[in-house]
């Protein structure tokens, strides 16, 4: 372990990723059991880690040259989760000694350890794909993936107070940050909200950013009394607070989506464009409601025809795939 006691692990960029990559995580805090483990992030998802155990320090990614003055000196060993070249070359203009990741974006010669991307983790969930990295690299991983996140008892109190009136409580996330083709109708989310709210006596709130407060009210528009639009309102600690206090969730392909299956909470997703089989919700008390088309997983932003894979999709088989988590 010699020489290995100050370890950074450069996040990825984006909340999903994050919590696909927490089992790799906790596999290096395996390895490194008395190294200084911290990360490396982006503000958006830094206060994410915060609530992991496994890491010891969280430092806020500034951009390239503000990095790597910042790292310059600290750190015996970096391993990089992200793919790019970018990455790799802040760890060595910052004289991390041992620069561990994928050989991906052409950056092999800026790596003192690295491996190609096995064929094998294409068509299974991202999960595999860091730990493949590892492996890759010549580390043991062992175990079944852990994938979980806890809750702050701080972040749930804030929660609370953003939500206000007693539950129990089903959240909808009908926004996708990469574009309207992950997006599944915010008429259907609010029919099948409705329903399910009724039959189990909860109120419904909508979670969100600031951008998708439209899609928001527009749902809240068509429910009844009650419902609790946070679109824009929540930090990423209270959206966790929120999505821990959560009976349900009803979501798109999307970082609230891992958020919610992270924190245990039962999580319908329907999926359109993007590959189910490798950004699934990584839960057992998950399901994924989507339609066979000929034309998905397309990866696009925007459809270029009907949205068939989205829209084929019925209200009744989302609210039976809630029914089945909400029975269990």
């Amino acid at each position: 372990m010699s020489g290995r006691e100050r370890v950074l692990v450069r996040a990825p960029n984006w909340v999903g990723d994050v919590v696909l990559s927490l089992p790799a995580l906790r596999d290096l805090r395996r390895r490194f059991p008395t190294a200084r483990l911290e990360v490396l992030a982006r503000p958006w998802v830094a206060d994410l880690y915060r609530a992991v155990p496994d890491v010891d320090a969280v430092a806020e990614s500034r951009g390239h040259a503000a990095d790597v003055a910042a790292l310059r000196g600290r750190h015996d060993l970096g391993v990089l989760l992200p793919n790019s070249f970018g990455t790799a070359l802040v760890l060595w203009r910052a004289g991390v000694s041992e620069r561990w990741g994928y050989a991906t974006d052409g950056r092999s010669a800026l790596l003192t350890r690295s491996c190609p991307v096995p064929a094998r983790v294409r068509g299974r969930s991202q999960v595999y794909y860091y730990r493949a990295m590892l492996e890759g690299l010549g580390l043991a991983v062992e175990g079944d993936p852990d994938a979980s996140l806890a809750c702050p008892p701080e972040w749930s109190a804030r929660a609370e107070a953003l939500l206000g009136d007693a539950g129990p409580w089903i959240g909808v996330n009908p926004g996708a940050f990469y574009g309207t083709a992950k997006r599944w109708l915010p008429e259907r989310f609010a029919a099948a909200a409705g329903l399910l709210a009724r039959e189990t006596g909860a109120r419904v709130a909508v979670v969100g950013g600031a951008s998708e407060r439209p899609l928001g009210e527009a749902i809240a528009a068509q429910l009844r009394d009650g419902v609790r639009v946070l679109c824009g309102e929540t930090t990423l600690a209270d959206l966790v607070g929120v999505l821990s206090r959560l009976r349900l969730l009803l979501t798109n392909d999307s970082g609230p989506m891992h958020l919610a299956a992270a924190l245990g909470t039962p999580t319908v997703a329907v999926f359109g464009s993007t590959d189910w089989r490798e950004t699934a919700p990584f839960s057992p008390l998950a399901r994924v409601v989507r339609e066979e088309t000929e034309c998905a997983p397309c990866l696009l932003r925007e459809c270029p025809i009907d949205h068939r894979c989205m829209t084929r999709v019925g209200v009744d088989r989302v609210v039976a795939a809630a029914r089945e988590l909400l029975a269990s």
